[in-house]
């Protein structure tokens, strides 16, 4: 029993930093939103734009793969958090890169249902999230 409870010790901790996760995923979404010129909620729910759902669920993918990269290696909720932004910004210019270089028209695409676009959205903001969650290992 006692292992039980020593194993539990820690769940008030895993509740916190869950929760705020949680909470910083939906701040991503709404950002994000404001970041790319089209309406990926629209997209994805009224128009079933699978372009639209494979990027914008990259971008997710991407995001909490950087969160828990900040969660892992926090040394308190604030390191945390400070963390967490870093990974809002990081994750937005992953977008604005392929916006504004490799794929110039990737939101008409997305738009467009064209896959291949959301898959190349996708797998940029996956990358740029594994890179961003080893880079806060310090």
């Amino acid at each position: 029993m006692d292992s039980i409870i020593t194993s539990l010790s820690g769940l008030d901790n895993f509740a916190i930093y869950f929760g705020i996760s949680i909470l910083f995923l939906f701040v991503f979404k709404i950002l994000y939103a404001f970041v790319t010129p089209h309406d990926e909620w629209k997209l994805v729910k009224e128009d079933k734009n699978v372009a639209a759902a494979v990027g914008f669920g990259g971008a997710l993918i991407g995001f909490a793969i950087a969160l828990s990269g900040a969660a892992s290696n926090a040394v308190s909720l604030i390191d945390f958090a400070l963390w967490g932004v870093v990974a809002i910004l990081a994750q937005s210019v992953a977008f604005a890169l392929l916006r504004f270089t490799f794929m110039p028209k990737i939101a008409e695409r997305i738009s467009n249902n064209e896959i291949s676009a959301g898959v190349m959205l996708a797998a940029m903001s996956v990358a740029v999230g594994l890179l961003n969650a080893a880079c806060m290992t310090y």
